[in-house]
């Protein structure tokens, strides 16, 4: 029998990736605009929202900005984040996460 211990220790292999986002304006309007998206499910806390996706989940800024009315750029997006899982890439118009670490290898140098 394993222990909780043994449990927790073990490695899950997953096709998930998401943000935790505070629940703001801009927090509430990315959920929004992410919510009809294939693969991806909001959750919603009273203190903040939970935005999960299958594979890549990729948060277009220019989309952001355009709904906000205002500049929203990947750093604005990292402080409208408390957390996140997966393997997130900053570009200079999106944030872009993903499930499997292979996502990623094309902006390692």
């Amino acid at each position: 029998m394993s222990t909780f211990a043994d449990r927790a220790l073990e490695w899950n292999i997953t096709d998930r990736c998401g943000v935790t986002m505070n629940r703001s304006v801009e927090g509430e309007l990315v959920a929004e605009l992410m919510r009809n998206k294939p693969g991806v499910t909001i959750v919603e806390y009273p203190a903040m929202i939970r935005i999960d996706g299958t594979d890549k989940l990729v948060f277009d800024t220019n989309e952001i900005s355009e709904a906000l009315g205002k500049e929203y750029d990947p750093y604005t997006f990292q402080i409208e984040m408390s957390t996140h899982y997966g393997r997130m890439v900053f570009l200079d118009d999106a944030v872009v996460l993903y499930a499997d670490f292979g996502g990623t290898k094309e902006y390692i140098d």
